[in-house]
């Protein structure tokens, strides 16, 4: 019995260093509050964006790509390729400042993407679009 005791007081201690849940194993709950639209000059539009919920900067720029696919497809083009993303959080609501130069034809950098391709995975994510 004398043994027992050090070993439950070791179990205690190392369940309380445990890390806490990340918000990755939070379940993802999303609130896309809206977006708004610009466009620039010419082909070069800016998209801001809100949401709550989302886990990581990634989330929000998602919702500007999704916004820049519909976008483009709105408007006959069939790419927009991405100029910018500038995210901001502030107590759990997130904004991104997005800019993309929408395409008829596929434009030469690494940062494009297919209108209806994205569109299409944002319907399978449901994540709104324009």
């Amino acid at each position: 019995m004398k043994h027992i005791w050090p070993i439950a007081v070791m179990a205690l201690a190392l369940a309380a260093c445990e890390a806490p849940p990340s918000q990755e194993d939070a379940p993802f709950e999303p609130q896309y509050l809206g977006i708004e639209t610009r466009l620039l000059e010419g082909d070069l539009v800016n998209f801001h964006v809100e949401m709550r919920g989302a886990r990581k900067t990634r989330d929000i720029e998602d919702y500007a790509r999704c916004a820049a696919a519909q976008y483009a497809l709105i408007r006959g083009y069939g790419f927009a390729q991405h100029v910018r993303t500038q995210v901001e959080q502030r107590e759990g609501l997130w904004m991104a400042d997005a800019a993309y130069l929408i395409s008829d034809a596929l434009p030469k950098g690494v940062t494009n993407i297919d209108a209806e391709v994205t569109v299409a995975a944002c319907r399978e994510t449901n994540i709104p679009t324009v």
